[in-house]
């Protein structure tokens, strides 16, 4: 194969000479052209002659080198980015500015923003943003109607001298509502029998979301809502003490309508008449239903029974909005309470072992800062509950960006990285912890997310080699075990609170067995790490290369 490709490299060569040959010759034949412009085409055709030499033999060079040693060009073959064509420029749009305040920004003119703006044909309800500010808008107006419909029926607050007013809200409401039925819903994409449904024509007319009852509106905007929250507790809070409020707000109507019922001020229990009705009911909406007592004893059958049962109304509503706050704010502080137990018992467990007081602090102070830091003690315990795709998703946002940086790495199968990425483990380390010690076997790779570390030597075994920051890598050639590298040649310490990602070398085998083209590059490039390291020890190019050699 090696003689047979030789002599198609020097057959093409003699090809390309013989043609230049010939076209060197043309231009010597011609006697009628001046001495100058035939020198000039010579030399022209003497340099296009050289240049296909020199090519020739680059190319014979690269024939030999891939079949003497085959692997040698997987290191070099990588997928290559695909370059933009030259002469295809495209056509630079004029650039617009807008001037607010003392800042500048750019920005289109309206009137070419407008004509490019269309209504999206179908709408994703849970990612589409535009669809949660729309709910809330709707969620406004069917509040509206909650909380005002009440009063407009008991109170005296509607009169044919402002019901005008009450008409264009009560109308711009309806219309919000035609607008969600007919633009909006009629474009929300929803699941059949599994496949996702998108075409505007295909809808259910009778479906809840198409009613003119829009309390499931005011539902799902609760779910959007807490879904983009990063502090949902708050906002449940917060709702649990609006339905308090509201049913408080019912109760308040419901004693205005039962004093005029009996007639305003014709007993101690009615409302008097005096001051702001709506204040005065809701003080006593608030004291019924809280039990607070202190109430005026009712006289009449009717008003007995009617305060009876809002006794009892008031009792079951207060239980059960005291039950939801409950679950909120537990909810709120499950991950704290499930901190604190694991956090207890460590502590029970040093203490009836009477370990030292320096290892429960350190302990405790690790605790802590994983805590704050992550926000979990162990984030493999989020992620064994999510499909694969998904972990696989999480843990390339997170880390990628610095194992695609690891010359080892560098060519590999895209999926062996992939694979690679969910084995990583997230450690985090104290101020003064020895990552890896001098002399210990190594089984670990090891890739800074947060913090320092610092590679100790020197004859005392206390001088600072170099220091490790963020993105760093050591400890890669230690996984393969290549010329009795696989032991530690030098202290690493964590300078400061440091954050490592771990890859074990059981894990990187196991990888490995499924790809073998990269398990030879891996080896090869390991190889070739090691045997530059010994080469040059004593010139170190730079951090990464140092922490090779010395930590393997």
């Amino acid at each position: 194969q090696l003689i047979f490709s030789l002599l198609y490299c020097h057959v093409e060569f003699v090809w390309y000479v013989c043609v230049h040959l010939d076209l060197l010759m043309v231009y010597n034949q011609d006697k009628e052209r001046p001495p100058s412009v035939t020198s000039q085409s010579s030399a022209i055709v003497t340099e296009r002659l050289q240049e296909l030499v020199r090519l020739f033999k680059d190319r014979t060079e690269k024939v030999k080198e891939k079949l003497i040693d085959p692997e040698s060009s997987s290191e070099d073959e990588s997928p290559s980015e695909p370059k933009p064509q030259e002469g295809k420029i495209a056509p630079k749009e004029e650039e617009h500015y807008c001037q607010m305040m003392c800042c500048k920004f750019k920005t289109m003119p309206w009137m070419r923003r407008l004509k490019k703006w269309s209504f999206p044909d179908s709408i994703d309800p849970f990612t589409n943003l535009i669809y949660v500010l729309w709910l809330f808008l709707v969620t406004l107006a069917w509040n509206w109607n909650v909380w005002l419909i009440p009063v407009r029926c008991t109170y005296p607050y509607q009169t044919p001298d402002n019901i005008y007013i009450w008409l264009v809200v009560d109308y711009l409401c309806d219309f919000i509502y035609i607008i969600d039925m007919f633009l909006f819903q009629t474009r929300l994409q929803f699941v059949r029998s599994g496949d996702i449904i998108v075409s505007i024509c295909d809808f259910n007319p009778f479906s809840e979301r198409m009613t003119v009852n829009k309390y499931m509106s005011f539902f799902e905007f609760n779910d959007r809502l807490e879904a983009i929250l990063s502090k949902a507790y708050i906002y449940r809070v917060i709702r649990t003490t609006t339905y308090l409020l509201y049913s408080l707000h019912c109760n308040s109507c419901l004693y205005y309508w039962a004093s005029d019922y009996e007639g305003i001020g014709s007993t101690r229990w009615t409302y008097t008449g005096l001051g702001n009705s709506y204040i005065r009911c809701y003080y006593f909406a608030v004291k019924t239903l809280i039990t607070i007592g202190g109430l005026p004893h009712p006289v009449t059958l009717f008003e007995i029974t009617f305060q009876l049962l809002n006794y009892f109304s008031g009792v079951f509503a207060f239980s059960i909005m005291i039950g939801q706050m409950r679950d909120v704010v537990g909810a709120a502080t499950a991950g704290k309470t499930y901190y604190r137990a694991y956090m207890d018992g460590t502590i029970k467990y040093m203490n009836n072992y009477k370990i030292s007081k320096d290892v429960q602090n350190r302990i405790k102070t690790w605790y802590e800062y994983t805590w704050k830091s992550q926000g979990m003690l162990d984030e493999q315990e989020l992620l064994v509950q999510l499909p694969d795709k998904m972990r696989l998703d999480i843990a390339v946002d997170v880390s990628y960006s610095i194992v695609s940086k690891v010359p080892l790495f560098q060519g590999c199968d895209l999926q062996m990285i992939y694979d690679m990425l969910k084995k990583l483990r997230s450690v985090v380390y104290l101020p003064g912890d020895y990552v890896c010690k001098k002399g210990e076997i190594g089984r670990a790779m090891y890739i800074i997310k947060d913090g320092e570390v610092q590679v100790l030597g020197g004859p005392d075994g206390k001088t600072v080699l170099v220091t490790l920051r963020a993105g760093s890598v050591f400890g890669e050639i230690s996984l393969l075990s290549v010329g009795g590298g696989n032991r530690r040649t030098a202290d690493v310490v964590a300078h400061g609170f440091a954050n490592l990602f771990i890859l074990d070398k059981k894990d990187l085998n196991d990888i490995l067995i499924h790809y073998p083209e990269s398990q030879k590059l891996l080896r090869k490039k390991a190889k070739i790490f090691w045997h530059s390291s010994m080469q040059n020890n004593l010139c170190f190019p730079n951090e990464n290369k140092l922490s090779q050699i010395l930590v393997g």
